[in-house]
């Protein structure tokens, strides 16, 4: 392809995603899937430029209005169209010629050349300034969500929106049932993946360059996983030792199931629930590349299902995972930001408190519940478990030092302070993760049983 047509191409992918609903990522991969005449570098070429749109779509959005005299909102940046993003994109960042105006030619399967109007506009839009665009857009964040984030970040917001804005990480979870971490990172450098050993996860390592992983034996042997490192971390606060009975209540395509299978050594009982029978096939494949076979998939029809009650405390540990706004991957899901509502976040708080309610049903007593979002906010976070924990006297706050589990060494410092674990992008590397453990009381009979064999 021409460079003018790789911009094209662009322009339609960016169409695509503005017209549908599905997440952009898959948009993409239909796009290219359709079009299979494109090859590897003009696919890695689209791909840049499109998510180098989307991850910086507010303020594209926002240099397109203020150089046509008016205000921009957070419906124009969902309704932006791809040739005036790509455009905006070629005025922000001319990189290695790709991205240049003088492409626009509508020769080769180039875009068509700038009408009057629009370049009378890019003249405009060359004489805006960072300083004139409002904060959210400078942020990349809904207006409406602006706040919530000014008060988290409190005094960091520079380094945690710039954090956001970057393209995450490729980080990968060592299967401890088929290898030790120091052997799988020099057999993936001898497949020429480079890695390090995370920051805080004694099961990670993090690529050091962009690769693909998935094609290599490693990975398809079953040795690794790609997980962030903040999930590994959700997972090993679980505590899950084998011989355990454990839940995974919401786990979905099953990363998390993975992970506590290999803390659980394959012994003992690890039951995997989900709404959703498609997404626990799925999870079905990853189980067998893994040699993870000490679990039972469970599809629910809700979080009340009967299942739940016939198994009324009889789980040693139960992991929520729950769904949320997802605002903790926007950096890897750059378009989700665009999709979220206040009213979707005022429905998933009441999903997230009936799920926890339901799920701690399961708990034994003196066994452990976890809470987890993949969300920034504090209303599907630490307000959710207060409110849980007010109105369940049986059940207390762990802290982060305490629910770390003893054999995987010392907790880290910058985690050990924490009651509940709170990761973010600017501070930890990491996607933002919540992670809350609550403990439930033992039976009397069986604290005083506990008490005497401790005597």
């Amino acid at each position: 392809m021409t460079p003018g047509g790789r911009i094209q191409a662009a322009i339609e992918a960016l169409d695509f995603a503005r017209m549908e609903s599905r997440p952009a990522d898959r948009v993409l991969h239909d796009y290219f899937r359709d079009r299979r005449f494109i090859g590897g570098k003009d696919r890695r070429a689209i791909t840049e430029m499109f998510w180098g749109a989307m991850r910086n779509r507010a303020r594209l959005a926002s240099d397109c209005a203020i150089a046509e005299g008016r205000n921009v909102t957070d419906a124009q940046v969902r309704a932006e169209s791809g040739r005036r993003l790509m455009i905006a994109l070629c005025v922000a960042e001319k990189v290695a010629n790709e991205l240049d105006l003088a492409l626009f030619t509508g020769e080769a399967y180039a875009p068509v050349a700038l009408d009057k109007r629009e370049v009378e506009w890019v003249t405009a839009m060359r004489q805006v300034k960072a300083s004139d665009r409002p904060e959210w857009a400078w942020a990349e964040t809904p207006e409406w969500l602006w706040p919530r984030f000014q008060e988290l970040y409190a005094g960091a917001e520079e380094a945690e929106i710039k954090a956001a804005r970057t393209e995450a990480s490729v980080d990968l979870r060592i299967n401890t049932l088929k290898a030790e971490r120091s052997s799988v990172a020099l057999r993936l450098s001898a497949e020429g993946v480079a890695t390090e050993p995370m920051r805080f996860s004694p099961w990670g390592l993090r690529c050091t360059e962009r690769s693909n992983v998935a094609a290599t034996q490693a990975f398809q042997e079953g040795w690794v996983e790609v997980q962030d490192e903040s999930a590994q971390l959700a997972a090993l606060l679980v505590g899950a030792k084998p011989g355990e009975s454990v839940v995974d209540f919401c786990a979905g395509a099953g990363g998390k199931t993975l992970a506590l299978a290999a803390a659980m050594n394959n012994s003992g009982r690890l039951t995997a629930c989900d709404i959703s029978q498609a997404r626990l096939d799925r999870g079905a494949v990853r189980l067998r590349r893994a040699g993870a076979f000490n679990v039972t998939r469970r599809a629910l029809a809700s979080e009340s299902d009967k299942w739940v009650k016939r198994h009324k405390e009889t789980y040693d540990r139960v992991m929520v995972d729950a769904p949320c706004s997802g605002s903790g991957t926007w950096r890897r899901n750059p378009d989700a930001r665009w999709r979220t509502t206040p009213e979707d976040l005022a429905q998933l708080q009441n999903v997230q408190a009936r799920i926890l309610n339901s799920a701690a049903r399961l708990v034994r007593p003196g066994g452990r519940l976890v809470y987890a979002t993949c969300s920034m906010f504090s209303e599907e976070n630490e307000a959710q478990v207060e409110t849980f924990l007010a109105a369940r006297d049986d059940f207390a706050l762990l802290p982060v030092a305490a629910a770390w589990p003893e054999n995987l060494g010392p907790v880290p410092a910058e985690l050990a302070e924490m009651r509940m674990l709170r990761l973010t992008p600017g501070r930890h590397g990491t996607d933002g993760f919540f992670v809350a453990v609550m403990e439930r009381a033992a039976k009397p009979d069986e604290a005083e049983l506990e008490q005497g064999e401790t005597a």
